[in-house]
């Protein structure tokens, strides 16, 4: 990737995670980069294709950092107290490569747009697939409710923190999910 592209989805996803995908237009993305606008239209035909390349990027961030996070993993006990300190580490800013904690990209980008089945949106909807995919594929002997109850555990961890401030709302979640493992 040439440097000025990557500059141009690094500047529109801080700006963009800072304030909205609605509220920020590519004159802003194009003055903070210091690109020029036929550089930009060069690389995206359009601001959806910006937005969905800033989508990829964090995608592929959020991913490989959750993945390390999970991969020493032993144990379902093991996996769920992975997951929930992760995310408290991300709450906490201790996570350098998914930048100061703003909320979750995913749900905060797909709840800006009005129609569900735009590439946008669907593409929000495919990085939370992943990201129950990863969980399941540290979770042995579980069935698919187990799963899906400890992915609404982490969304309403993630959104709790941001909403309320409340920096440990993961770990709230921790004896709840372990629960949930124990038969």
């Amino acid at each position: 990737m040439n440097e000025k592209r990557r500059l141009l989805i690094n500047t529109a996803f801080h700006l963009f995670y800072e304030r909205g995908i609605n509220s920020v237009g590519i004159n802003e993305i194009l003055k903070v980069s210091g690109i020029a606008k036929k550089t930009l239209y060069a690389n995206f035909e359009s601001k959806d294709d910006l937005i969905l390349e800033t989508l990829a990027q964090r995608d592929s961030a959020f991913l490989s950092w959750l993945g390390s996070e999970l991969h020493q993993s032993k144990t379902n006990a093991e996996v769920i107290i992975s997951l929930f300190t992760a995310l408290t580490k991300w709450f906490c800013g201790d996570v350098p490569e998914l930048t100061n904690f703003r909320g979750c990209y995913f749900i905060k980008t797909s709840g800006e747009c009005s129609d569900v089945n735009s590439r946008i949106f669907q593409y929000c909807v495919e990085h939370k697939q992943k990201v129950r995919a990863l969980i399941a594929q540290h979770l042995t002997s579980v069935n698919d409710l187990v799963i899906e109850q400890v992915c609404l555990l982490k969304e309403g961890a993630i959104v709790t923190a941001y909403l309320n401030h409340d920096l440990k709302a993961a770990e709230k979640c921790i004896p709840i999910a372990l629960k949930l493992i124990t038969p």
